[in-house]
């Protein structure tokens, strides 16, 4: 019994439980009278679900949302890399990152606005700009902080310097090159949505902006709880894939 109540899944589910009935109690008080109860809010998604919204709304937004991930996978990864290995493409680079991990970006959607007009680039671009620094400077940390006894064992069994990166760097970095996606991509949904909210309102946030103009209130937090729920799903299978590719030691804790 004790092993079940401590057991991680037993956790999560208990933890779900403390924040909705904490929700459902400040919505009953109420905190404020635009704050839903977590009961009208699932009423509000279901009935969004079920008039069609929800469909019409997810492929306007998944589509620069997934775009702009798959660009700041690759070429994150890809760039942490090159810095990792090579001491001028780290001092050429970290700045920039760094820069960029630690401005206001949001404060530069009207700059990608009036470059790039209110269409799907300028979005992608938005999640882009959200998502990569945390990915590049984690995939970085990581590649050179792998242990140099390990490269020096690749290349001692004459390992080429592509085998020395795919099969010693890399394995060896995985976790904080997992740990910075996952940080890339919720911050690529947080960038997903801004775009939304900001550049065209169209796909979730044209939902919330709308809902929330009409004082919809169980609607709009429906809304903003179905991407967290999405989210969170998609952090959680990145996690799986993680422990799945690179940390088999880990599976029997699942």
């Amino acid at each position: 019994m004790a092993q079940f109540i401590v057991h991680p899944r037993t956790l999560k589910i208990l933890s779900f439980i403390l924040v909705f009935s904490a929700w459902e109690y400040a919505g009953r008080i109420p905190v404020s009278p635009a704050f839903p109860t977590f009961l009208e809010t699932m009423a509000a998604l279901w009935d969004l679900i079920m008039d069609g919204s929800m469909l019409k709304a997810y492929p306007e937004t998944l589509k620069p949302l997934a775009l702009g991930v798959i660009i700041s996978t690759i070429f994150g990864i890809g760039s942490g890399i090159w810095m990792g290995l090579s001491r001028k493409a780290e001092w050429f680079g970290a700045p920039i990152f760094i820069v960029m991990q630690s401005a206001p970006l949001a404060a530069l959607i009207p700059l990608l606005v009036m470059a790039y007009g209110i269409g799907l680039t300028a979005k992608i671009l938005v999640v882009c700009i959200m998502a990569m620094p945390v990915i590049v400077l984690n995939t970085f940390n990581a590649v050179r902080n792998t242990p140099h006894s390990l490269t020096e064992m690749g290349r001692a069994f004459q390992g080429s310097q592509f085998d020395i990166i795919m099969k010693i760097i890399v394995p060896s970095a995985s976790p904080l090159i997992f740990a910075g996606l996952r940080l890339g991509v919720s911050a690529g949904f947080i960038g997903a949505i801004l775009a939304e909210l900001l550049i065209t309102p169209t796909g979730i946030g044209d939902l919330i902006s709308y809902n929330q103009s009409i004082a919809e209130y169980g609607k709009m937090y429906a809304a903003i709880f179905s991407i967290i729920v999405l989210s969170v799903i998609f952090l959680e299978l990145l996690e799986k894939a993680e422990h799945s590719l690179f940390r088999p030691d880990k599976r029997e804790s699942l």
